[in-house]
């Protein structure tokens, strides 16, 4: 897959700031009026093509992967992120969810990354699912899936170390790491329903949690109808709304237009879709127009020539 770390970043990137505009907005709504291009200003009051934190805390990881993989440093990167407004679209900080903000408060406060993230229930919010894309690259050639779980698990628990929250970002990676492989959608699909199963059989993972991802894992969530999936903040929902874009969708713009306009966490749900969709259909399918109007585009690209030079020989 040649450039697939420049398609999937700037695919979250462009992803997230379509979805900027119409955070919280509901889907009746963007029916009525759907999101076809980049807009500005509205829910956060943002110029065009600004991203949020979704693109920032993966631009983090990103910037990080490229010096090697130290969990520390990725905790302390998000640290700058929070205080110094580091990898935000114009200099400061503008959106952060609850479980990310109570993670971060404990890395100022000196924990180490390995045991800041909140691992209760409520705490399943798809703040570590927007973000771990990048981890796709640095383990597209890891042949133990036990050692890849693991390192997909240290860097959702940062700040959500809940299981279901890991197992959510589990199974975005390795579908993730078979596009970069350049199979077929379909075909990557099918193997990390089969992969991811019986991964949680095998461990002996909570039953009653592995339960929650039916939809995904032991039915097709790309047969369900748009009234049967969800769009809210809750990583489930974010998983299997993404997911189903995906799989319902013949290029990139369709892919992310379908996402951002099914309402609610319309960035998250857009930037999760997005890196996906970049990697399948290449940076080239993703809207020249989109691109120019990225804030910071020229970091970004950096970023990825970076990421790209390091991971993928």
């Amino acid at each position: 897959m040649d450039n697939a770390v420049k398609a999937g970043i700037f695919g979250v990137c462009i992803g997230d700031a379509l979805g900027v505009p119409v955070e919280f907005k509901k889907r009746e709504d963007l029916k009525k009026a759907p999101v076809t291009k980049m807009l500005e200003y509205m829910s956060w009051n943002q110029p065009k093509g600004t991203w949020s934190d979704d693109s920032s805390l993966t631009l983090c990881l990103a910037d990080e992967l490229t010096k090697g993989y130290d969990l520390e440093k990725i905790g302390q990167s998000f640290v700058k992120w929070n205080k110094y407004g580091h990898w935000t679209a114009h200099g400061k900080l503008f959106d952060i969810g609850g479980t990310t903000r109570h993670s971060i408060a404990r890395l100022i406060k000196g924990e180490s990354a390995k045991f800041s993230g909140n691992i209760f229930e409520e705490d399943n919010g798809n703040g570590s699912l927007m973000r771990i894309l990048p981890l796709a690259f640095y383990l597209k050639d890891e042949e133990d899936i036990e050692k890849l779980y693991r390192t997909v698990k240290e860097v959702s628990s940062i700040t959500h170390g809940h299981f279901r929250s890991v197992f959510a970002c589990f199974i975005y990676v390795i579908f993730a790491v078979e596009l970069i492989k350049g199979k077929d959608k379909t075909e990557a699909y099918s193997y990390i329903r089969e992969t991811a199963l019986e991964f949680a059989q095998n461990q002996g993972f909570n039953p009653n949690e592995i339960i929650l991802f039916e939809r995904i894992l032991k039915n097709d969530i790309s047969i369900y109808s748009e009234d049967e999936i969800k769009s809210s903040g809750y990583v489930l929902h974010t998983l299997e709304a993404s997911l189903w874009c995906f799989l319902n969708s013949e290029s990139y713009a369709e892919a992310v237009l379908k996402a951002v306009n099914l309402g609610e966490d319309t960035d998250t749900t857009g930037a999760i879709t997005g890196g996906l969709a970049g990697i399948y259909y290449g940076f080239e399918n993703i809207p020249e127009e989109w691109v120019a109007e990225l804030v910071r585009k020229e970091d970004i690209e950096n970023v990825c020539i970076k990421l790209e030079n390091k991971l993928m020989k």
